[in-house]
């Protein structure tokens, strides 16, 4: 019995997990789902936005699919951290896998992979400020990005078969402007490049990978990126193939434990009315059937989102009209 933890959160992740459980569970009649509470409505409920019992169900399941967690609206609250931040931590979920594929013929042709170091960078939160002068430490290790790196390889490497050219990586960076902490994630990089002879490697400057992403994406394969830089990068390359709701992602260390989770955010601007795009769901499911070893249901759920989409069912960011639940019974059709 194959067990995922579903945890809606906040905003439109209260719309879009359970409608991709729906679609999963028809794809896998024996999964069993669990669920947990994430976020800003349950620290103001319970006073803690990722409970105890949430981090069992997690360690527990063989899966997680994460929804989105709202942010305070007035700024920082004693006591509240970001659900999500935690859970990576916590399980160190040290790469962060963003996947950008077009999905309909007037998008350019991109089918590229971002891994993004998850757990150090600016992301560690550490800054301090007297009024005047303001500071945000950033952590670059050795270890960090021999591991990061080491994942980017291997999914190069697991790509080829699908596409017709060498596997690639390109390894983006500041160590121009950044000489120690770029220039460690760089030479590190590079020395693990060494050890797949079979995969090519160049390295890019961020700002120049940011104009060559938006003036010919198809030369990209797969971006390793620290922290920040592939947390940019990933939304430059969404707005490419139709935007944050059609965008998955996964969060992967050497443990048990997986998250997959849409890019978007909780989009309290529509949540609610059941317009929200379910397909970044949809397609982080299908990521967690790939890591699940199912990896003709993945297929299969992709091909019924691209008949869905290609039958005229669109959502309302990608031009259309269809509501999540529209979209969601389209899919279902499809896969019947």
């Amino acid at each position: 019995m194959t067990e995922i933890c579903l945890i809606p959160g906040d905003g439109i992740g209260q719309e879009v997990i359970p409608e991709t459980g729906r679609v999963l569970i028809r794809l896998c009649p024996d999964i069993r789902f669990t669920y947990a509470e994430a976020g800003w409505a349950c620290f103001r409920r319970t006073g803690k936005a990722l409970p105890e019992a949430t981090l069992l169900a997690v360690a527990q399941a063989d899966a997680t699919l994460f929804g989105a967690t709202q942010s305070p609206t007035d700024g920082r609250v004693g006591g509240y951290r970001s659900p999500i931040l935690q859970l990576r931590r916590h399980f160190d979920l040290y790469a962060n896998l963003r996947p950008a594929k077009a999905l309909l013929p007037y998008h350019p042709p991109v089918d590229l992979l971002i891994v993004r170091e998850n757990t150090e960078g600016l992301y560690i939160r550490e800054e301090e400020s007297d009024g005047e002068i303001a500071l945000a430490h950033r952590r670059i290790t050795r270890r960090a990005s021999e591991r990061v790196a080491r994942v980017a390889f291997w999914y190069a490497r697991s790509r080829a078969p699908q596409r017709d050219r060498p596997p690639l990586v390109t390894i983006i960076h500041k160590a121009n402007v950044l000489p120690l902490t770029d220039g460690l994630f760089r030479s590190v990089a590079l020395n693990v490049a060494q050890q797949y002879p079979d995969v090519q490697v160049e390295e890019l400057l961020v700002d120049a990978a940011a104009m060559w992403l938006v003036k010919d994406p198809t030369r990209f394969d797969v971006l390793l990126a620290p922290n920040l830089y592939g947390d940019i990068l990933s939304d430059l390359v969404a707005g490419l193939v139709g935007g944050l709701g059609v965008t998955p992602s996964a969060n992967v260390g050497d443990g048990r434990v997986a998250l997959f989770e849409p890019v978007h955010g909780s989009a309290p601007d529509i949540a609610g009315e059941g317009v929200a795009n379910p397909i970044a769901a949809f397609l982080s499911g299908a990521m967690a059937l790939d890591h699940l070893g199912r990896e003709e249901e993945a297929l299969r759920l992709r091909n019924a989102i691209l008949a869905a989409l290609h039958a005229g069912h669109l959502p309302r960011d990608l031009g259309g009209h269809a509501s999540t639940i529209e979209f969601t019974e389209a899919v279902l059709l499809a896969l019947s």
